[in-house]
């Protein structure tokens, strides 16, 4: 290994354990028992566990998205079907009008939660990369299940979903039926938009508030439950030694063939105990190639504090000048050197990668409603999520706010990869509640409905669905929530407070008080555009009754079920 002097490339998926004076311990970046006792959870894991290293949160995770999205997509389509037996279509035509309209949607939602999943790789850091690609490949599977097997479920029920008489079903699909709740709450944001959309914003400015003072660092063992063995040996060691000596750092020195390794890293230690925050230099250990050593260096303060990271950055901006003067180059490695290295590589890489998924989801979105609005809206909507959500995690996991609540044993910066995930996975989400709702708004303008009645329509028809779907995203992450793992529960706490904000406050309140500010300016397009892109019609509005037969469409749910 060459590395250019000051500069160290670290391979996170294989850690070189060194032999000093200081037990090390590694971070939780990667599982210590082998991949294949991790992955029995998730089927997709095990092919990627014969490619790479699987950590141990990326089957935990692709279990989480994939149960949720696998019901949430099933429940979407199944209500359309049940709507569409409702009014008096027989099973194997209402499956039809199902899957081209609720099936289609579940497609386009479905493909942008893998674009967002699968960016995950872009940040090229193999961990991260493992984790998006494995809950990817979940969501796959959940959008062709939700095409295949349970159309042909559907088709082995037959006429027993067929709604009763009088159940509620029947009566939600009459023309004269019963005002229902997602109705109302669409006639009650349309009445008065602006002072709803008002009123929402500076909900989600003041949730977003503490994301101000958001400070990231991967998990060590001071976020072990409390009471566990490495937390309490991470206690020990901070209480009688000192906080450095849980996260030393590494100084790896390389010589020419003329030069002494061992001198060399004697010089090197001197003038690295002269820095500010040292506590103390391990006596050099040569390496059997003749040419390099190493020295272990011991921080004043520990992993997570400022001045070991700075201490970190001070050593290798003076790597330069030491090469000079003692012949020999100096990296920076172990655990903590490669904590900071990594979340540096996250910050660094959240716009690009928000910039690439939303830029990406914004085409297919423009394609499937036809409008510069709505996709510009969603996207909007998005950052405003996300900000309340990283408030929340912060209030929670950085300042103790009800940290007792769900079981927090400590507090202090958040898991540096948690932003990049709730990113990639609630962007993902957001886009399949925008498509749930829009679409059925949609789909009530292009038959005819004016543009607030198209709004009231599609509450009626899909407010219940999107409700239906948060709430078992909830109940799902909620599950996870109560894990002693410190990272799986940030990461379960984040996607469950940001399904709630995007679900409910959103795209079932802002979105809604938008579209009735824009009216029909919200469906339109420039007529150049409208002329470029693909049709993809995902409402259906090409599904004509010609396509299906009178005598079909005359029957009642009555003689449907009397037929069956």
């Amino acid at each position: 290994m060459k590395p250019l002097a000051g500069e160290h490339r670290p391979r996170l998926d294989h850690q070189r354990r060194l032999v000093g004076p200081v037990q090390e311990v590694r971070p939780q970046l990667v599982s210590e028992q082998p991949a294949s006792l991790h992955v029995r959870r998730v089927p997709t894991q095990y092919l990627l566990s014969n490619a790479t290293t699987v950590s141990s949160t990326a089957p935990s995770l692709a279990m989480m998205i994939g149960l949720a999205v696998g019901i949430d997509y099933s429940v979407f389509i199944l209500s359309r079907y049940r709507s569409e037996l409702a009014v008096g279509r027989p099973p194997e035509a209402a499956a039809g009008i199902a899957a081209g309209t609720a099936g289609s949607a579940v497609v386009f939602a479905g493909v942008t939660v893998l674009i967002a999943l699968a960016g995950l790789s872009l940040v090229k850091i193999p961990f991260l990369t493992v984790m998006g690609l494995g809950a990817a490949a979940t969501v796959a599977i959940a959008v062709l299940a939700a095409l295949t097997l349970l159309p042909a479920i559907l088709g082995l029920l037959g006429h027993r979903l067929v709604p009763k008489p009088g159940s509620r079903a029947a009566r939600r699909e009459q023309a004269q039926a019963v005002t229902v709740l997602g109705e109302r709450w669409a006639s009650f944001v349309t009445q008065r938009p602006l002072r709803t959309l008002v009123i929402t914003l500076l909900a989600l400015l003041v949730l977003a508030i503490p994301a101000l003072s958001l400070k990231l660092a991967l998990a060590d063992n001071s976020s072990a439950a409390t009471g566990s063995s490495p937390r309490v040996a991470y206690d020990v060691v901070s209480a009688e030694f000192g906080p450095g000596f849980n996260g030393p750092l590494t100084l790896l020195v390389e010589t020419d063939a003329a030069t002494a390794p061992t001198a060399a890293a004697s010089e090197i230690a001197d003038r690295v105990k002269s820095l500010p925050d040292v506590a103390a230099v391990s006596a050099p250990q040569p390496g059997t190639d003749g040419r390099s050593a190493v020295l272990s260096v011991i921080p004043k303060s520990g992993p997570h504090d400022p001045a070991t990271t700075n201490l970190v950055r001070t050593i290798r901006a003076q790597a330069p000048a030491i090469a000079q003067s003692t012949s020999a180059q100096v990296s920076v490695t172990g655990p903590t050197a490669v904590a900071i290295d990594v979340s540096d590589r996250l910050s660094s890489s959240l716009l690009p990668f928000a910039a690439l998924v939303v830029g990406l989801s914004l085409i297919l979105l423009l394609m499937v409603f036809r409008s510069i609005i709505v996709p510009l809206k969603a996207a909007l909507g998005f950052l405003l999520s996300i900000g309340a959500t990283l408030g929340a995690v912060v209030a929670v996991f950085q300042w103790g706010w009800f940290a007792d609540l769900i079981g927090v044993s400590s507090t202090g910066p958040v898991i540096s990869f948690l932003p990049i995930i709730l990113v990639a996975v609630l962007f993902g989400l957001a886009m399949d509640y925008e498509v749930f709702l829009v679409s059925r708004i949609r789909e009530a303008f292009v038959h005819g409905a004016e543009p607030t009645a198209a709004i009231i329509k599609g509450g009626r028809n899909a407010t219940r669905v999107v409700t239906a779907a948060a709430l078992i995203m909830l109940s799902v992450f909620a599950g996870f929530v109560g894990t002693p793992d410190a990272t799986l529960k940030t990461i379960a706490f984040g996607l469950g407070i940001g399904v709630f904000i995007d679900a409910f406050v959103v795209r079932m309140t802002l979105v809604p008080a938008v579209l009735a500010l824009v009216g029909r300016a919200a469906w339109s397009l420039p007529s150049w555009l409208d002329r470029n892109i693909p049709d993809l019609d995902i409402e259906g509005a090409q599904l004509t009754d010609s396509a299906l037969s009178a005598t079909d469409l005359q029957r009642t749910p009555e003689q449907t079920i009397r037929q069956g």
